[in-house]
């Protein structure tokens, strides 16, 4: 009696087969590309992945990272951005002083305004509101895409609005995109062991999908590479997005995050590897089929890996930031921030074709 065992390097030619043809990557798909150290292969199927959605364009924006307050009442383990209130260096920003600040480095070429921040509950609702309402008055024609779904269920207990009512008034405030931040694992195991003291898995999700209902065209992450998720629940991760992408449409782009390791002189070893960075991102455009874009977050990984990351499925380079703030508190050893002409140069080095976008991808610059 012949009995077939599926050895790696058909497992592998079997999934090949399943990228070309547009088949639905399973779970199992994703744990054995995970559990392969066959890099360059998985690299190349996502390549191609790509370059059939999106060609050689790799896209950027002129944007501006800003953060009102770091007070917040979470205490997740893998943050040193938040401070509790009265803390050294903790500080709560009014949307006049925010306005001040942003006129200090605004320039016309600027689309986006990116707005996170800590959980902070000595404030009121209205404050939120009145803090997009200040920069739409005074940058009316900059994007605003702000708070994360944790910070909007945030807003929910202590408004005591509904996600949708919380959602609506933002976006008559001014809201137009959501960030993506607040899902790290979306495994409830992983959120209870990493002490993710904010929005559950299902609330995430919940929150995206009513934004998507309100006409919110949102973002959405993964921060991997902490010592407590199990590969079978990145994959998860990615499938739970992929599920509500298929109902509804609403997701712009995936960006993994890596894990930072909150002290800027850790060690290589409590750091994630270069090999784990680029497999991800290969295998979250394997997985995600339903998604236009995967982003490579030169804040997390560095800007040579990112150059490498646009053959390894990646099509979106983020933009110039200005001062990013949360993982350089986590210990990020990266760029701030980069120039327009720097991620031109970023993306041209990769033999990529930089496009400069709006928020919703919709093209501004093409720079043959």
């Amino acid at each position: 009696m012949n009995i077939a065992i599926r050895t790696p390097d058909k497992q592998m030619a079997e999934i090949a087969e399943k990228v070309k043809n547009g088949v639905r990557l399973t779970k199992q798909d994703g744990l054995f590309l995970y559990e392969s150290d066959d890099l360059l292969t998985i690299g190349q199927l996502a390549n191609e992945a790509n370059l059939r959605k999106n060609g050689n364009k790799v896209y950027f924006i002129e944007n501006m990272s800003l953060y009102f307050t770091n007070v917040c009442e979470a205490h997740c383990a893998f943050c040193n951005f938040r401070k509790d209130q009265g803390d050294e260096g903790a500080y709560t920003l009014s949307g006049d002083e925010m306005v001040e600040y942003v006129s200090k480095h605004y320039h016309p070429g600027v689309r986006e305004f990116h707005i996170v921040g800590g959980h902070n509950q000595h404030v009121p609702f209205q404050y939120y509101v009145d803090s997009i309402k200040a920069l739409k008055k005074s940058f009316p024609s900059v994007t605003i895409k702000a708070y994360t779904a944790a910070e909007i269920e945030f807003y929910s207990r202590l408004s005591g609005l509904s996600i949708r009512e919380v959602l609506q008034t933002l976006i008559d405030a001014g809201l137009e995109s959501l960030t993506g931040g607040g899902a790290e694992i979306l495994s409830d195991r992983y959120r209870d062991k990493m002490h993710v003291d904010k929005a559950s898995a299902s609330q995430y999700l919940e929150v995206h999908r009513t934004a998507h209902e309100l006409g919110l065209r949102t973002h959405t992450t993964m921060l991997y590479g902490s010592p407590v998720e199990t590969l079978e629940e990145r994959i998860q991760h990615m499938m739970y997005l992929r599920e509500l992408q298929d109902e509804t449409n609403g997701f712009l782009v995936f960006i993994p995050l890596a894990l930072q390791p909150i002290n800027p002189n850790a060690g290589i070893k409590r750091r994630n590897s270069a090999f784990d960075d680029l497999k991800t991102i290969a295998i979250s455009r394997l997985m995600l089929d339903n998604f236009q874009h995967i982003k490579a977050y030169f804040i997390n990984i560095g800007t040579q890996l990112t150059q490498i990351a646009l053959t390894f499925g990646a099509s979106d380079a983020h933009g110039t930031i200005i001062k990013e703030r949360i993982s350089h508190a986590a210990g990020a050893l990266t760029p701030a921030g980069l120039t327009r002409d720097e991620l031109i140069w970023l993306i041209k080095g990769a033999g990529r074709i930089p496009v400069e976008r709006d928020t919703f991808y919709n093209e501004v610059k093409v720079y043959e």
